[in-house]
């Protein structure tokens, strides 16, 4: 006979008490854009209510401002805002700006992967977020942490370090 109270989210039976879900997409909800530059590491995000071509136009425009010379690739996914209509035409007005797909189920071949693991665990991984700003917040200064100390992204694998010939023994009788 058990003389203690069960411990929370557990019935008095021994069994575990299941929570019901509750989860909808309402208007509280925070999308963020990211994007990297490989050649010295540093990072652009914005924080969007949806995953529209509209904000994802506004972030091409931020990409383009932060980086006003030379050619632009944008490796991205196959998100609809990414190839509509008004993407296309917003692309043909801003030449520089090329786009690369990456094929469905290969998302390893892109380094902003990479990239993305390391900013959601710097920014937003086991927090909880009254509103919008408050992420805006928490990517902002994330961001601004990253880029202090960016380095070049290169793909693939450094080279394993050389290792030192151990001393070799020679033993005489």
């Amino acid at each position: 006979m058990r003389t203690f109270p069960p411990a929370p989210a557990w019935s008095p039976d021994g069994h575990r008490i299941k929570a019901d879900l509750d989860y909808n997409r309402g208007p509280e909800k925070t999308w963020v854009y990211g994007a990297l530059r490989v050649r010295d590491g540093q990072q652009i995000t914005m924080a969007a209510t949806s995953r529209n071509s509209v904000f994802y136009q506004q972030f091409l425009q931020q990409i383009e401002d932060a980086n006003p010379t030379g050619e632009l690739w944008i490796v991205s996914d196959n998100l609809s805002s990414h190839n509509s209509l008004s993407t296309r035409t917003w692309l043909e007005d801003h030449p520089r700006i090329h786009h690369a797909f990456i094929p469905v189920g290969v998302c390893w071949l892109n380094l902003q992967e990479g990239w993305w693991r390391i900013f959601l665990k710097a920014a937003l991984a086991g927090r909880s977020f009254a509103n919008r700003d408050d992420i805006e917040h928490a990517t902002t200064l994330a961001i601004s942490q990253l880029n202090s100390r960016a380095n070049p992204w290169i793909w693939g694998r450094p080279a394993p370090p050389t290792r030192r010939m151990r001393r070799r023994y020679v033993y005489t009788v």
